[in-house]
């Protein structure tokens, strides 16, 4: 691995799959239901995406993991020759069960806990209160549909109120069916509105559900030797909580890993520091994914603080909104001054949207609801966030990073506060 100078963490490396290699910082294209929402495989393989991560809550509750499995797994099943990565479905167990929906608060710090059972209590006390039944800060308004206990969680699914039942060893039975090169332990999503009592107990029951994700991980990759190697990373808890994160890191640093995970709930000003405690903290040939960023500075700091690949939905999930990325910030199409712009999404940029459509065109789609504005828009920022990492991968080779980042930053930002 190669790291650029004293002052950053960041730094380049390789991981190994069965289905190829991924060089490192690495942006991850999100197919949640094993696609990659309104893109081909092929697309996604053309813009220069490296690995594919799929999201096991949903692909357990449809079409059903047995069914990956019998097609020979997440790649085959979609048609996607590299790499593939799945978590464990605790991200959306959690949110969707808090009615957080499909985003959590990386802005707002309230550790008053406000539907937190324990509230103002010591772990030891919490213990001995014997609560049976564990509740996250829920979103105000809504009606909870997660709720955890010390083996896992019962949660409602959110197509058809059914009850399912989530634990260590289910999350890795599934994971191992959907038969991706890369996985997450199953852990427990705090918030940023969680009191710091419920902090240290969500932290505690998360390691020993880590414990219980390895043996079980062991004994399904012994009974399943007919199949390729899957690598599991642990994840990484604590909120904002300095101590909460190294003490994580330690504690699942000690275990077989292949890697590791920086989840939960990062306050957005401090994502840097967070992400470096970590890195300071984890082994350092065990390669670290920071799940859900895709923010031109929230990557830049994340890459400097010596995260190695990322993923998010961002890129998608905005093109379905007519938003674009290009040097100069983030724009919509669905603005009036793009009718007559005959130029494309970005100039110079060589995805296959801006050398064959103009936004004129992309804009007509967009107004018109065709589903070929969400491809096209989608394909030109999956491009955008991939090459970015890719260039800030080289400028750590060849030693230009911090004038990389100057210069991107400084061209994205001001144009987009003006906007």
């Amino acid at each position: 691995m190669a790291s650029d100078g004293a002052r950053t963490l960041g730094r380049t490396g390789t991981i190994t799959t069965p289905h190829g290699e991924i060089r490192t910082p690495a942006f991850i294209a999100v197919g949640t239901k094993a696609t990659v929402k309104a893109v081909l495989p092929e697309s996604v393989r053309d813009l220069g995406a490296q690995a594919v991560l799929a999201n096991a809550y949903h692909l357990y509750l449809q079409p059903g993991p047995e069914i990956l499995d019998e097609a020979g797994g997440l790649g085959k099943f979609m048609n996607w020759q590299g790499p593939t990565f799945t978590d464990s479905g605790g991200f959306q167990v959690m949110s969707l069960g808090s009615g957080f929906k499909k985003v959590i608060d990386m802005t707002a710090v309230d550790a008053s806990g406000p539907d937190d059972p324990t509230r103002g209590h010591s772990a030891r006390e919490q213990s001995a209160l014997g609560h049976p039944d564990r509740d996250l800060a829920v979103a105000p308004g809504k009606e909870r549909l997660a709720h955890i206990d010390e083996d896992g969680v019962w949660f409602t699914s959110h197509l058809n109120g059914d009850r399912h039942r989530f634990s260590p060893e289910i999350s890795m039975n599934v994971q191992h069916q959907i038969g991706a090169d890369i996985m997450f332990a199953f852990d427990e999503l705090t918030t940023l509105q969680n009191s710091r009592g419920y902090q240290e107990e969500s932290l505690e029951r998360t390691r020993r559900w880590a414990e219980r994700c390895v043996a079980e991980h062991f004994r399904l990759t012994d009974e399943r030797s007919h199949r390729p190697y899957q690598a599991l990373f642990g994840v990484i808890q604590g909120a904002q909580y300095e101590d909460l994160r190294r003490k994580a890191c330690r504690d699942l640093g000690a275990m077989p890993f292949d890697g590791f995970g920086i989840g939960g709930a990062l306050e957005k000003e401090n994502l840097g520091t967070i992400v470096a405690w970590c890195s300071e903290e984890l082994p350092e040939d065990k390669p670290r994914h920071l799940l859900g960023i895709s923010e031109p500075d929230d990557i830049f700091a994340a890459i400097e603080a010596g995260a190695d690949t990322f993923d998010c939905v961002s890129p998608t999930r905005v093109a379905r909104n007519s938003a674009f990325y290009t040097s100069e910030g983030r724009f919509n199409l669905s603005g009036a001054r793009y009718r007559k712009d005959w130029g494309p999404l970005q100039e110079g940029c060589d995805c296959y949207t801006c050398q064959n459509y103009s936004r004129a065109y992309i804009r007509h789609l967009f107004k018109a609801k065709e589903m070929l504005s969400h491809t096209l828009i989608s394909i030109h920022n999956e491009r955008f966030v991939v090459r970015m990492v890719d260039d800030a991968r080289n400028a750590i080779e060849d030693g230009t990073f911090w004038d990389f980042k100057e210069e991107t930053l400084g061209r994205y930002y001001p144009a987009a506060a003006r906007r």
